[in-house]
């Protein structure tokens, strides 16, 4: 068998010297790499496997189960699934991800995007005021909106309707799923609009200028050009705002703690309500690992889709 030869510096073949090198490069990725597979094995895969782990027990902060927490196999899946809280909390986060994150934001980031690209005299000032939400911390930004909707006449909100000669009423009590899905809305549209104008901005300008040349109106060229070129940008929006919405806690929890009567509680809520306010870590686990089930199917289907040709 022949030996590859490289030719070294001093004008000597020396054999293997490729090989040496490839070696050395994926031991410097592996390199590279371990600190990422460290923190991804550490913060997302132990726990994954943890919390099946508890979900197969009953595991509780209080109680015998606390001393000598023992393995209870299917029994916190099949009390789950004949549990209503468990269906009305995935019902209000079926609600709350089609209305803020796939609809609003999508909608509202799209129109962002396009207007955007346009020359407007004060586009640096509505770019800031679309992305100042994302500095403010969720549950700061929860607060303030608590303020904002709460009850009675000096209300941000009963102040600016009573113009129209709206009474004024506490609006997370009247509409709480409406008004929760309003201010994640209002948070998440920063994002929607960062990705939907990258999308667009890699699409050629000659596509539109031959799109132009042949008569097309906006109108055609935004939905038979802009539209399907953007669609793989589009389902990598949704499969990201999808699954981080699910995850959703911190806002939802400072505005309505799931209330009233649990018209707001998200799994996310529901999960922390029997884990830490109930103290049943085995079921709350179980819970856990259902939505995580969940996620990776959506996961899933958006790759795939992900996958669209044009």
């Amino acid at each position: 068998m022949h030996t590859p030869m490289v030719e070294t510096t001093t004008g000597r073949s020396s054999p293997m010297t490729l090989t040496g090198y490839q070696r050395r490069a994926a031991w410097h990725l592996k390199l590279l790499l371990a600190p990422s597979v460290l923190l991804l094995g550490t913060f997302v895969i132990y726990p994954a496997f943890y919390s099946i782990y508890l979900s197969l027990t009953n595991e509780a902060l209080s109680g015998p189960a606390a001393l000598n927490p023992r393995f209870v196999g299917t029994r916190n899946y099949v009390r789950l699934f004949s549990d209503g809280g468990f269906w009305n909390s995935l019902l209000v986060t079926f609600w709350f991800v089609l209305g803020s994150a796939i609809i609003g934001q999508f909608i509202l980031g799209l129109v962002s995007a396009v207007l955007l690209r346009r020359p407007l005299r004060f586009r640096p000032l509505i770019n800031a005021i679309i992305l100042m939400p994302n500095a403010v911390p969720e549950v700061v930004a929860g607060f303030m909106w608590v303020g904002m909707l709460a009850g009675g006449e000096h209300a941000t909100l009963n102040k600016i309707v009573a113009w129209f000669g709206i009474p004024s009423q506490n609006w997370l009590v009247t509409f709480p799923l409406t008004m929760i899905i309003i201010v994640n809305t209002w948070r998440g549209i920063a994002f929607a609009m960062i990705l939907l104008t990258s999308g667009i901005s890699s699409i050629s300008h000659e596509l539109y200028e031959a799109a132009r040349m042949d008569g097309a109106t906006p109108r055609q060229i935004f939905f038979r050009l802009t539209l399907p070129l953007l669609m793989p940008t589009i389902f990598l929006y949704m499969l990201v705002s999808t699954v981080t919405t699910i995850a959703l806690f911190g806002l939802v929890y400072a505005l309505t703690r799931g209330g009233p009567g649990g018209a707001t509680e998200i799994i996310g809520i529901y999960i922390f309500n029997q884990s830490f306010t109930a103290f049943q870590l085995g079921f709350g686990s179980a819970v856990a690992v259902v939505m995580l089930a969940i996620s990776v199917v959506i996961g899933i289907g958006y790759v795939r889709l992900l996958k669209v040709q044009v």
